[in-house]
């Protein structure tokens, strides 16, 4: 089963970061945009630290405090939660 989460964490942050960088993009071009609800989902699910990453180094989201506040929060849940089911 640990083979399995550590699998589960690297797919879902690195899913999780490039759909951020996608938002980003988007926004720039003006185009339809992922809702923050599927972003709070992917978080939530498992992949905070690869919204919280790419909300840094894309500079995406970063002066919504729902984000801002939300994201961090869910690492720490993440966190959690991962070191739970690893022992």
């Amino acid at each position: 089963m640990q083979t399995g989460l550590i699998v589960w964490f690297i797919f879902i942050n690195v899913v999780a970061y490039l759909v951020m960088s996608d938002d980003k993009r988007r926004a720039r071009q003006r185009r339809d945009r992922t809702p923050e609800r599927t972003l709070f989902l992917l978080a939530f699910i498992g992949g905070a630290l690869g919204v919280w990453i790419a909300m840094y180094r894309k500079r995406h989201k970063t002066k919504h405090p729902s984000f801002t506040i939300g994201i961090p929060l869910l690492v720490f849940l993440n966190a959690v939660m991962y070191g739970y089911f690893l022992q």
